[in-house]
């Protein structure tokens, strides 16, 4: 006979729950998750990159996400960064303590910095820094056409969740990293690895800054 109906015919509940708590007993079974009051987006956007993740030449197309990284003293660190669909380049990143919209704006600053006449298509997911006004002003300073993957569609931004896995698997999970700052220096390297010295076949043996710069050129 199952144990679970055994104790229920002789005892209720509560009284199970009182002797399992004496005796610092669980179970084992997965807790509920937390339900979460989801945010009314401020603005949203159709997905007008519509997967075609092909770009003629630079700034034409930009990517942005944001992951996280657990570090091993419970600190948490999240990466923000901006990816051009034709060179596969990372353009610019920000490493924060906190995923918040300043580490998204920073982002996109930074991209402006670096590419001051550009004016791309911009693609995220539908994250609350993404839909929100102000970070929509500011694609409209630069005109920008806003784009955004549908609702639990990872692969609406498919080349972004790529690069995240490739930093994963080169970086992240090779390493224990002790400390955000360990963390953050790890980043650093390997973007300027990834971006000026990782070879890549579909960049015709180039590195992302090497054909960038060789299509800038022409």
């Amino acid at each position: 006979m199952n144990i679970n109906r055994l104790l229920n015919k002789q005892y209720n509940h509560k009284r199970i729950y009182r002797l399992m708590k004496s005796i610092n007993m669980k179970s084992v079974i997965r807790k509920k998750r937390k339900s979460y009051l989801q945010s009314t987006p401020q603005i949203t956007a159709e997905n007008k990159l519509n997967r075609e993740f092909y770009a003629k030449k630079p700034n034409e197309k930009w990517l942005t996400d944001v992951t996280e990284f657990k570090i091993l003293n419970g600190q948490k660190a999240y990466l923000s960064a901006i990816f051009d669909l034709s060179d596969k380049s990372i353009i610019s990143y920000v490493v924060g303590h906190s995923n918040n919209n300043q580490l998204v704006f920073d982002t996109l600053d930074l991209a402006v910095i670096a590419n001051p006449t550009a004016k791309p298509l911009f693609h995220s997911d539908r994250g609350f820094q993404y839909t929100n006004r102000t970070f929509k002003a500011k694609l409209d300073k630069i005109n920008a056409t806003q784009s955004m993957s549908r609702v639990s569609r990872c692969i609406d931004n498919g080349p972004m969740e790529g690069f995240w896995g490739t930093l994963k698997c080169e970086m992240y999970y090779l390493q224990k990293f002790y400390t955000y700052e360990e963390l953050r220096q790890a980043i650093d390297d390997y973007i300027v690895f990834y971006n000026t010295k990782r070879l890549q076949k579909n960049l015709k043996g180039l590195t992302p800054i090497e054909y960038r710069n060789q299509t800038l050129a022409s």
